[in-house]
């Protein structure tokens, strides 16, 4: 069933623990971004959050004001140009995370209008605001201004399902060691 969605990408960040710019490293003959931005659906408009950057596919730049302004900051950032009822929040390094958000949507288009969002529990049970899928319009009332700062967590304030996203599709890239265990 197809929805119409905006996906919002967190495309910043320092990436301390990757030691460089994990979101350029390579995965599978591309990036980790490209990775994760070649696998979206055509039909899904995206807004990458962060410093702009060539991409495979069209989409549109923003920045949190201050740069630098965490997780939520950057949310809201995307937030501000969402025009469909629906918006994802993905993390840009999650490469594997299409199939997730896909059963995200489904489980929110399912729940009704009074669940909120649909958000991802990974293998070890810990839920991620960061791979979650949000009514566009409840999500924007709830995130702070300004946000920077704020804990991502502020959006599970929300009422909200919370999905089995597990293996690959709920990874990220925080260390080389992740970025390795996830390479074909």
């Amino acid at each position: 069933m197809t929805h119409p969605l905006t996906v919002v990408v967190l495309a910043g960040g320092e990436s301390r623990r990757f030691g460089s710019d994990k979101l350029a490293a390579p995965l599978a003959g591309t990036t980790v971004l490209d990775h994760l931005l070649g696998s979206l659906p055509q039909e899904w408009a995206v807004i990458a959050v962060g410093e702009q950057r060539p991409t495979p596919r069209p989409l549109t730049w923003t920045r949190e004001y201050p740069p630098g302004g965490g997780p939520l900051a950057g949310i809201a950032a995307g937030l501000a140009l969402v025009t469909t009822d629906l918006t994802a929040v993905v993390a840009g390094d999650m490469p594997y995370a299409v199939p997730g958000l896909r059963t995200l949507v489904d489980a929110l288009a399912a729940a009704g209008p009074d669940t909120a969002a649909a958000v991802a529990v990974d293998d070890e049970g810990h839920t991620n605001p960061l791979l979650a899928v949000y009514r566009t319009t409840a999500a924007r009332d709830l995130v702070p201004q300004p946000a920077h700062g704020i804990p991502a967590k502020t959006l599970l304030a929300l009422p909200h399902l919370e999905v089995q996203i597990t293996g690959v599709t709920s990874r990220d890239v925080d260390t080389p060691e992740d970025l390795q265990s996830l390479q074909p």
